[in-house]
């Protein structure tokens, strides 16, 4: 028999064993929940100097994680309060299963949770967003975060319809002349046939500036940057200087053989772009006509002449190989200049010879444009054929971006107020596109005129462009916002509807 104080404790002994050897009969113990709070809970005989050093490290394929304590004991005065939340953590950590099968939270009574962290998983807050477990992929994909996240900002509304329309008779349609420009002065010069007239953004007077005669007639305008004076470059080559002010011509320059389309300025020098294929470089502070000759845009001419001697082929392609594009950079040390030799050429202000060329563009490069916001970045346009607008960084003449815009590329302009730019097209769609930079994603495409748009301009303020077409008309749209906010100019006497004479 085993005496009373073996039994006592629990102990059991073979009858072949006396009472000072002991044997432990092998028994299973099932980890369960209750078995578990039970074996915390009783045994009054366990002493209190012993600890247990291990820790049981279960196996997640293997073990039923539902028979764990996940979760610490919610406080008296959150009673009840985070059950939904402890539900939808135990799905998204362990899956439905888990909680279909796990014990409510209301457990019978006798039945208790193990504390102090018995056999209780810690969640790893280190771990990054590829931890399945990671707080953030919680908070983001299921909605647990407290951050409510920003929406998506809508696009800005470009007016599809022109808020002003002029009659311009007589505005030639010839895609290689620039016949309309806008000045800081809030001046529209336009030319028509042999005249140039002055429209008043501020008041819509229209003034005649000048007639060239019969003998002659307008190619190209252009405004200094201050807006007092304008330059005209005419059919028979001249550049004449006018003070817009008092409609008066201050000079009269020459140099060039045949009619000067194109005209660029800077804060001193003029350049100017002709039919000979030259660039002339003008300064109203010295006497000569010119002070540099940039000479570029004939290499194909030069080599056809060694392996040809017909006379009539020769002077087409010498007639047909000119300056169409002029742009100076903002900080007014490069020049480029585009030809119908379908070339971009970028000069340097000490230097004669182009820095760099281009070859990219299969058609000619009349639209030229730099960006007001990033040093060094230059776009141009294609003709008919090539249909692409390119993006260029010029300081090592890599090609940057190109997107084909589906029609004849005829100008470009960037605005100065937001990173956006603006193109208009002839052939075949005749269309204006607003464009946002570097994603190049169309804001708006503007439609309107009947004819190829030949012409652009801006206004001082940035955020309104004025086209001119074939069609015999000039065309005001609002399509970039102010520097402060995107509200439209209000002016109900400049921007009423309606459609007038320009002359």
């Amino acid at each position: 028999m085993e005496s009373p104080e073996i039994k006592k404790q629990g102990l059991n002994l073979p009858a072949a064993m006396s009472g000072a050897s002991l044997r432990l009969d092998t028994f299973s113990l099932s980890l369960s929940a209750r078995s578990i709070s039970n074996l915390s809970s009783s045994s009054p005989s366990s002493s209190k100097s012993s600890t247990c050093s291990d820790r049981f490290i279960p196996c997640r394929s293997t073990s039923r994680l539902h028979a764990f304590g996940l979760i610490d004991k919610p406080s008296p005065s959150k009673e009840g309060g985070n059950d939904a939340y402890s539900r939808l953590l135990k799905s998204e950590l362990f899956g439905s299963d888990f909680v279909s099968s796990s014990p409510s939270s209301s457990s019978p009574a006798g039945q208790s949770s193990p504390t102090k962290n018995i056999l209780r998983f810690r969640t790893d807050h280190s771990g990054g967003p590829s931890s399945p477990y990671s707080p953030s992929i919680l908070g983001h994909d299921h909605g647990l975060s407290n951050e409510t996240s920003t929406p998506p900002k809508p696009p800005r509304k470009v007016p599809k319809t022109p808020h002003k329309v002029l009659d311009a008779p007589s505005l030639q349609d010839d895609f290689y002349l620039n016949l309309v420009d806008w000045s800081s002065q809030n001046v529209l010069a336009v030319g028509l046939g042999t005249c140039v007239y002055l429209w008043s953004a501020s008041n819509s007077k229209v003034t005649k500036l000048c007639d060239l005669g019969p003998q002659d007639g307008v190619c190209s305008l252009q405004w200094t940057k201050e807006g007092s004076y304008i330059s005209i470059g005419t059919c028979l080559g001249q550049v004449q200087i006018w003070d817009g002010t008092r409609c008066k011509r201050v000079r009269t320059m020459g140099g060039h053989q045949t009619r000067t389309g194109v005209l660029a300025w800077n804060s001193r020098i003029l350049a100017s772009g002709s039919r000979d294929r030259n660039i002339l470089q003008h300064d109203m502070r010295v006497s000569n006509d010119y002070i540099s000759q940039l000479v570029g845009h004939k290499s194909e001419v030069e080599e056809f002449w060694k392996i040809s001697s017909e006379p009539a082929t020769l002077a087409y392609l010498w007639c047909r190989k000119f300056v169409c594009g002029l742009k100076w950079s903002s900080d007014d040390r490069e020049l480029a200049s585009g030809g119908n030799d379908n070339q971009l050429l970028v000069w340097n202000h000490h230097s004669q010879q182009p820095i760099l060329r281009l070859t990219e563009h299969t058609a000619a490069v009349k639209a030229i444009a730099w960006s007001p916001h990033q040093s060094n970045l230059l776009t141009s346009g294609g003709g008919t054929a090539d249909r692409c607008i390119r993006f260029w960084n010029t300081s090592n003449g890599h090609q940057l971006n190109c997107i084909d815009s589906g029609s004849q590329v005829c100008n470009l302009a960037w605005s100065k107020n937001v990173n956006e730019l603006v193109s208009t097209h002839g052939y075949s769609q005749n269309q204006i596109m607003v464009w946002k930079y570097p994603s190049l994603a169309k804001l708006a495409t503007l439609t309107g005129h009947s004819m190829r748009v030949l012409y652009l301009a801006m206004s001082p303020d940035g955020q309104t462009i004025v086209t001119g077409a074939g069609d015999e008309t000039l065309r005001f749209w609002n399509v970039f916002p102010s520097v402060k906010a995107p509200a439209p100019v209000k002016d109900s006497g400049l921007w009423s509807l309606g459609r007038t004479q320009i002359r």
